[in-house]
């Protein structure tokens, strides 16, 4: 028998034993979690989404949620945990597949779905049968309900996620399991530098940017048609469609404008944001499902004078929230992966509320003036946004957090001064890059930071590449000619 079958042999029992002993117990710790989560972490690590950044923060979002509702779940006296809806992008992976062969991710789909359930192993089921992996080194556990005892937190306070842990490298070596690392440092290893990149991809770029154009003018023209129209704020789009895709939707809209003009009249005043679900969002805007059809954006028309008077509500509550937390703002990050729905956003705006009425908090009127709060419902401890505002489970206790909030407001302050001044140099040194190499257009992804993209424009001022004039410049992670000819280049680009 060779080494490979007799350490598969020995995995074997070791998992069998694990499996008594979990029985034995009748309940899930946080490690025996993340143990029977493997083959979940392994389909889903933001590490092996390395060319697909939108992908990977949703990942990385979910997981931090996901984490979140474990470490809830694992809390003393906990009875029940707030639904919570996940999105990730899973890897079809396939078995003892050649590293050297493929670098970079394999295909990968997108599951969404509800955890609603009331203890850690149910949870771990449930996240397996989602996403279609196998349950089988599960059989034989039974759900029960938690011992104090054994539990282990899932994520540590202050780590963005809890990530698998890492293996040696005979693991991945007899498994078959691609690892994380290895294809990280090749990827880096064949990525090419930015001229050579240039070189290469420049004409192709040229040729799709000009074939665009008349789509883009397209774009533009409908967009502004129907803003003046029916009035409003805005036409955003949380996902970079296409061209093409974008002046689809608008004609959808616009033919439905046509089809029934009283409906959509309600949308006077809105900004409209094209996503995967219809409804409203925290921050008011009108979501419009790109899946849906003209029916379900027709009922959610008519429906906006009802959701107008949630938000209104919400308004209420968080003025009154700002009033009780010494002036303090509470504010909506957008972000990606699933949308927080207006329904949602005051639910738990009303519970927060409610839980500080039911204490009397000794803050000054002002002392938190100038400051801001997210409220979020899958976290069980407050924390300070490297960004500069803090970050709040709705059911955080009073007392404790009055004396977060004091204790680390100075800190915050500093980290919102140093925000708006990487937020002011990015700015500039981005107008100066596009008018110094006559680019015809130059953004960011949005999870590109301030501190990523200030270096990165500064080395393309003293490179100065001659087939970047007249192109447009997407600062990103990757390598890419989009459809439409944008070009994306990663920020940490190799010269």
């Amino acid at each position: 028998m060779s080494v490979a079958s007799l350490l598969r042999s020995a995995m074997r029992v070791v998992n069998r034993h694990v499996a008594a002993h979990l029985v034995h117990q009748r309940a899930l710790s946080g490690a025996d979690a993340i143990n029977a989560l493997r083959p979940f972490y392994f389909a889903v690590h933001p590490d092996f989404f390395g060319q697909h950044p939108r992908e990977r923060e949703v990942n990385e979002n979910s997981l931090k949620r996901l984490n979140g509702y474990l470490e809830n779940l694992q809390k003393p006296g906990t009875r029940s945990v707030q639904p919570t809806k996940l999105t990730f992008y899973v890897r079809e992976i396939k078995e003892k597949e050649d590293i050297q062969k493929d670098v970079f991710p394999p295909g990968f789909r997108s599951v969404s779905f509800t955890l609603q359930t009331k203890d850690v192993l149910t949870t771990v089921m449930d996240v397996l049968k989602s996403c279609s992996l196998s349950t089988e080194h599960m059989k034989g556990l039974k759900a029960s309900s938690e011992s104090p005892k054994s539990q282990q937190p899932v994520a540590g306070h202050g780590n963005p996620f809890y990530r698998p842990i890492k293996w040696d490298k005979s693991y991945y070596s007899f498994t078959g399991f691609r690892d994380p690392e290895q294809e990280l440092k090749q990827a880096k290893k064949v990525e090419p530098t930015l001229s050579l990149w240039l070189r290469n991809h420049e004409k192709e770029a040229t040729k799709k940017q000009n074939a665009s154009v008349p789509r883009r003018e397209e774009l533009k023209r409908l967009k502004k048609e129907l803003c003046q129209k029916f009035a409003l704020e805005d036409i955003r789009w949380q996902r970079s469609w296409g061209v093409t895709h974008r002046c689809c939707q608008l004609q959808s809209l616009s033919r439905l404008s046509q089809q029934n003009p009283e409906a959509v009249l309600n949308l006077r005043g809105h900004t409209i944001i094209f996503t995967d679900q219809s409804g409203m969002n925290a921050s008011g805007h009108v979501m419009l499902g790109t899946m849906d059809v003209h029916h379900q954006w027709t009922k959610l028309f008519v429906s906006l004078p009802s959701y107008r008077s949630l938000l209104q509500q919400t308004e209420w509550l968080k003025e009154r929230i700002s009033h009780v937390l010494g002036g303090i703002q509470v504010i909506n990050v957008e972000r990606l992966g699933p949308v927080q729905p207006i329904e949602e956003h005051c639910s738990i705006l009303n519970t927060f509320h409610k839980r500080l009425l039911a204490r009397r908090l000794a803050l000054h009127p002002r002392s938190l003036q100038g400051l801001a709060m997210t409220l979020e419902n899958d976290r069980s401890s407050p924390s300070l946004h490297e960004m500069g505002h803090f970050v709040i489970p709705a059911t955080c206790e009073p007392s404790r957090l009055q004396t977060f909030l004091q204790s680390m407001a100075w800190e915050a302050r500093q980290r919102i001064k140093h925000r708006n001044q990487l937020q002011k140099e990015e700015e500039e040194v981005l107008l100066h890059c596009l008018e110094a190499l006559a680019l015809r257009n130059l953004s960011k992804e949005p999870s590109v930071r301030h501190n990523q993209m200030i270096p990165c424009c500064r080395r393309l001022l003293e490179e100065r590449f001659p087939l970047m004039e007249g192109l447009r410049v997407e600062v990103s992670h990757f390598y890419s000619v989009m459809q439409d000819g944008d070009l994306c280049i990663p920020w940490d680009w190799q010269g």
